[in-house]
């Protein structure tokens, strides 16, 4: 069926002359009487009765008159649901605990009429996440340490370089530590659970033990944050690393140390991925948000795209 044909239909409904209606779609009378004549053929009725005073719909065509104008509703919703700052913009996040979820958060509430739909895309990797960003799955998403090309049409930005901290109980033997250096981490196991090879967040970790001779072990299966803080409070051995932004909750009781790794700072970069010809408002103003708001990364900042 003929969209045109349906939006032409209700338009000499509503102003009773096909004149009028012709004036209002910016076409022809001729135009306006063969959309309705096809229209009519398609649907094997007739539609109007022409008098000398106007046109008016036929019984069939008052019965065709309220699905009509659920039909260009309807086309209306799905044209505004990929039309630019009529849709709801989607953003990875990877984690809603860490860093970049935190600052999309803050954009939030600057800006509190927002639609956003954050997702976290955590079983992908930066090339899937990439492909998602160019093949319009998602706007935008926060990735580590881009390897290799990426997809064509597809930007980035690096907007937030996140110091790690090493995180242990109680009775670990860096809990009263004010701060440490990554060589002071040697020997100690530090716990990552849940390290899926091929992903950018694998190929960090691993330079970053290679580079100050970390013992860092992804064994086990990975049960989530709260059963990862739970086996740290209880353990003197065990340790982790978390961003110094990232926003883990934990009992009271588990008493658990946030400690500053300096000298030089391992820091985590999460680069903004984005389609380079995305319109949509919102993620331009997330985007200027991110660049007003990024804090400045440590002078002594560690990253496996610069070593010590």
């Amino acid at each position: 069926m003929d969209i045109e044909a349906v939006r032409t239909f209700v338009t000499v409904a509503d102003t009773g002359q096909f004149r009028e209606a012709a004036v209002d779609l910016r076409i022809s009378q001729q135009a306006v009487s063969k959309r309705v004549a096809g229209l009519e053929r398609v649907l094997g009725a007739t539609l109007f009765v022409r008098t000398a005073r106007g046109a008016h719909p036929t019984p069939d065509g008052q019965a065709f008159l309220p699905h009509a104008r659920e039909v260009l509703r309807a086309v209306e919703r799905a044209v505004a649901s990929v039309r630019p700052g009529e849709r709801v913009l989607r953003v990875d996040v990877l984690h809603r605990r860490i860093a970049p979820a935190l600052a999309v958060r803050g954009f939030y509430e600057a800006h509190p009429c927002t639609d956003l739909d954050v997702v976290t895309l955590a079983d992908t990797n930066v090339t899937g996440a990439a492909e998602a960003v160019r093949a319009g799955e998602i706007d935008a998403t926060f990735r580590a340490v881009p390897a290799g090309p990426l997809p064509d049409g597809v930007s980035a930005e690096r907007v937030l370089d996140d110091p790690l901290q090493l995180l242990v109980g109680p009775r670990h033997p860096l809990a009263s530590a004010r701060s440490l250096a990554p060589t002071d981490l040697a020997g100690h196991r530090i716990w990552i659970p849940g390290i899926r090879p091929g992903t950018e967040w694998a190929a960090y970790y691993h330079r970053l033990a290679e580079d100050f001779g970390l013992r860092i072990d992804a064994v086990g299966p990975d049960f989530g944050t709260e059963a990862l803080m739970d086996s740290i409070a209880d353990s003197a051995a065990l340790a982790t690393l978390v961003g110094s932004r990232d926003r883990y909750v934990w009992p009271a009781s588990h008493d658990l140390r946030r400690i500053p790794v300096v000298g030089p700072t391992p820091v985590y970069p999460h680069v903004f991925l984005y389609r380079t010809d995305d319109p949509h408002p919102v993620l331009a103003a997330l985007r200027g948000y991110l660049a007003q708001v990024r804090p400045a990364s440590p002078a002594d900042a560690w990253t496996p795209d610069r070593p010590r």
